[in-house]
């Protein structure tokens, strides 16, 4: 069995109420819900959230929501493999254990079913433990430079200053949007971030993470213009 599992807690910080946040017309968790059942990979998708507002939002736009997570596993300090864990950990005790995991962020609305798509047979062609989305950094990150305490200027990696850039290795971050897995590497809590992992290149403009005020008025001008 493959599920989808969408974090969604109520007590976001930065951006209140960030995961239901009105985003072009419709809640922003909305995208997330509408990709993964679009893409067909999904016997279930899941909302796990604490928020009796979300969970009502939730199942609106088709997601199940079997259970309000536990305050222990919804504050700051919770991490997205607790959460997991935690939902896989539920379904298995309801008689339909996950064999594949697919953990979609709720602010990821640049997300197409395609890439959800492309990750599964990603993960089901190889020996890896999960497939998950990155994008390239738009300038070399050997060419970083860092402020000094007194304002100063200097480079991260000195040893990079004379080469050109098209020399130099393309390097690739996380694209904030979804993780891949098999149920039992979660379960034993493998880090994502290793080489039993294979990534699937998102385009750069496809990608924006949702962190801040700031973020989200660049996420809505991105959107407006794809």
């Amino acid at each position: 069995m493959n599920i989808a599992i969408i974090p969604a807690r109520g007590g976001s910080k930065r951006i209140p109420r960030k995961n239901i946040k009105i985003f072009h017309g419709k809640p922003i968790i909305a995208y997330s819900i509408e990709a993964a059942k679009q893409s067909g990979c999904f016997d279930r998708i899941i909302v796990s959230t604490d928020d009796q507002e979300i969970a009502g939002i939730a199942r609106s736009y088709g997601a199940d929501v079997p259970f309000l997570r536990p305050a222990n596993i919804a504050d700051d300090h919770s991490t997205t493999m607790e959460v997991i864990q935690h939902a896989i950990k539920y379904c298995a005790e309801q008689g339909y254990e996950p064999t594949l995991v697919c953990c979609i962020y709720a602010t990821a609305p640049f997300l197409l079913p395609e890439y959800l798509q492309q990750a599964q047979v990603e993960l089901n062609n190889s020996s890896v433990e999960y497939a998950f989305s990155v994008t390239s950094f738009s300038f070399p990150i050997q060419r970083a430079i860092k402020l000094t305490d007194v304002g100063r200027v200097e480079m991260f990696y000195d040893e990079y200053a004379n080469i050109r850039s098209q020399d130099l290795t393309e390097a690739y971050h996380d694209a904030g949007q979804f993780y891949w897995g098999k149920a039992n590497a979660f379960i034993q809590g493998k880090a994502i971030f290793e080489a039993h992992s294979k990534a699937v290149i998102l385009p750069r403009k496809r990608v924006q993470d949702i962190d801040t005020p700031e973020d989200w008025a660049l996420a809505e001008a991105l959107f407006s213009v794809l």
